[in-house]
């Protein structure tokens, strides 16, 4: 390593805490999915796998005590779930003739821009992994292929219904929002996630209430657009439906103009999958390196700007959360 770097390029470890946290306050309002859901800090030096450990449930018993004797006791068992780390980063160039000649503060604003893809990239990775469960249903048809119609409150009806036939719990807390790893209280709901090309429709249902308009609750993001009955919608235009595979689009969005593009909803209930979240300490490395005449750059004429996180996030309780999968109005 040249003289005067250190792990994080050209700035020291103090420095790098700061930049640190001002990229993760920076990040906070384009995260979404990863508010929700179990959290797992991973601290520094440990393994590369996450585990993630719950206790199973008692039965109930409807068996009568018997006079004189003791019952046989229930023993504690516990269920682990574990996933994987990977590293990910992303680095942009900045050339030192921009740095010298540019009237914009060029590295700050890479900064900034490194964060919001931070974020970015850490929501797909949550996406990716919360929207492949296997509890699914359909806005009309039997599959994604026949989907061709809008949400309605009697699938979300059918949503909810599944959910609490398998006890999942309402979400009551979420992650604080800032740089550090504190969750807080929310109001007791079933949580649902999706595009913002769904706003319309969602506002337009039956019962739909706007969050101006909630009487003792408050948001749980900056996105959340409104509740239907106890359900509450916070939309994201990072979570793209699959294009062109439902029906035929009649009067849907579609991507070609045929078939009708498909959105998933994602419902969840607590704990229904499980995050490294992007929080705390060490969560995210800043790198910046100034332009200079090293590490094979004999004019000192390129620098750059980046960032490397590890994180992972699975499915913990396929039944606690569901998929509803619908079109979306072409307006």
């Amino acid at each position: 390593m040249p003289q005067g770097t250190t792990r994080y390029g050209d700035i020291s470890p103090r420095t790098a805490a700061r930049v640190a946290r001002r990229m993760l306050e920076h990040q906070e309002p384009q995260l979404i999915l990863s508010k929700m859901g179990r959290t797992e800090p991973q601290p520094k030096n440990a393994t590369d796998s996450v585990k993630f450990r719950r206790p199973i449930p008692f039965e109930p018993s409807a068996i009568p005590l018997v006079e004189g004797v003791t019952p046989s006791p229930d023993r504690m068992a516990y269920e682990d779930v574990s996933v994987q780390l990977k590293q990910y980063g992303r680095y942009t160039e900045i050339t030192d003739w921009v740095d010298d000649t540019h009237e914009d503060p060029v590295f700050s604003n890479a900064g900034e821009l490194m964060a919001e893809l931070a974020a970015a990239t850490w929501e797909q990775i949550v996406y990716n992994a919360v929207r492949g469960g296997t509890n699914v249903f359909y806005a009309n048809g039997t599959a994604r292929s026949d989907v061709n119609t809008v949400i309605t409150v009697n699938k979300i009806r059918a949503v909810t219904r599944a959910l609490k036939a398998q006890k999942a719990k309402k979400i009551t807390k979420i992650l604080k929002a800032g740089p550090d790893y504190q969750t807080r209280a929310v109001e007791a709901a079933y949580v649902a996630v999706g595009h913002t090309n769904l706003e319309s429709d969602i506002r337009n249902l039956q019962g739909f209430t706007r969050v101006a308009d909630y009487a003792n609750m408050q948001a749980i993001s900056p996105h959340e657009i409104g509740a239907v009955e106890d359900v509450r919608f916070i939309l994201s235009a990072d979570l793209d439906p699959f294009a062109d595979a439902g029906g035929v689009k009649g009067t849907m969005l579609s991507t070609s103009g045929t078939n009708a593009d498909v959105y998933p909803i994602l419902f969840f209930g607590q704990d229904s999958f499980g995050q490294v979240p992007l929080k705390g300490a060490g969560a995210l490395t800043p790198i910046v390196v100034n332009p200079r005449p090293a590490n094979g750059d004999p004019l000192g004429q390129r620098g750059t700007v980046g960032f490397k996180f590890a994180c992972a996030a699975l499915i913990l309780n396929e039944l606690w959360q569901a998929r509803l999968e619908v079109a979306a109005t072409a307006l």
